[in-house]
């Protein structure tokens, strides 16, 4: 698992411990900028800032005290294959089969140190073999697919869940509006997500 702290294009600063993609999930058709975000953790950091500063400057989006405040924040990020997601699916869900994404949230654990500068928000795993499926059957680009999930991923770390259906369109008009602001939201077909929020135990 590589680390990276690239520059802040905000305020906020941000600790990704980012695990790339297995190589045997590639495509020789994958474009280049789907190749960097399958193995480059800079694209991911940069997204993720932008969507903490949204968080903290639209009302609308809800957050934990904590993530308000906090100008300091460390999270993980695996993109991984079907057998391991599946494998943990198992594990924490009781459920053997992959999914497509799934969140551990640290929140959930215990109140943040006051005295701790940076706050650890937990880890998201999403599976590109599923990924891929379900951007074909959604008619958008892989891409688009993995910024959805990890998009969902991130919420579930800030506390966000969908046990009923107006959970569930609050949580999606929440991704919509985190991606409009680092990029091009596709409005038809919408990403699917097998996740809940149940595992709070960071890996």
């Amino acid at each position: 698992m590589t680390t990276t702290n690239a520059a802040s294009v905000t305020a906020i600063d941000l600790d990704l411990a980012f695990d790339p993609a297995p190589a045997v999930v590639a495509d020789s058709s994958d474009s280049a900028a789907l190749q960097s975000r399958l193995s480059d953790p800079d694209g991911w950091a940069d997204e993720l800032r932008q969507w903490l500063q949204a968080i903290q400057s639209q009302q609308a989006i809800t957050c934990p005290a904590p993530v308000q405040d906090a100008r300091a924040f460390s999270l993980g990020l695996q993109l991984t294959d079907d057998t391991t997601i599946a494998e943990l699916n198992a594990t924490w869900r009781q459920k053997d089969q992959p999914t497509d994404v799934l969140s551990f949230a640290a929140l959930d654990e215990a109140p943040p140190l006051t005295s701790d500068p940076c706050l650890e928000l937990g880890d998201i795993i999403v599976s590109v073999p599923t990924a891929r499926r379900q951007a074909i059957e959604h008619g958008h680009d892989l891409l688009w697919e993995l910024r959805w999930l990890v998009s969902h991923g991130f919420l579930h770390l800030l506390g966000w869940d969908h046990p009923d259906d107006a959970a569930l369109a609050a949580m999606v008009s929440c991704q919509e509006q985190l991606l409009e602001t680092s990029g091009r939201v596709q409005s038809e077909g919408e990403g699917g997500c097998d996740a809940t929020a149940e595992p709070t135990t960071a890996l």
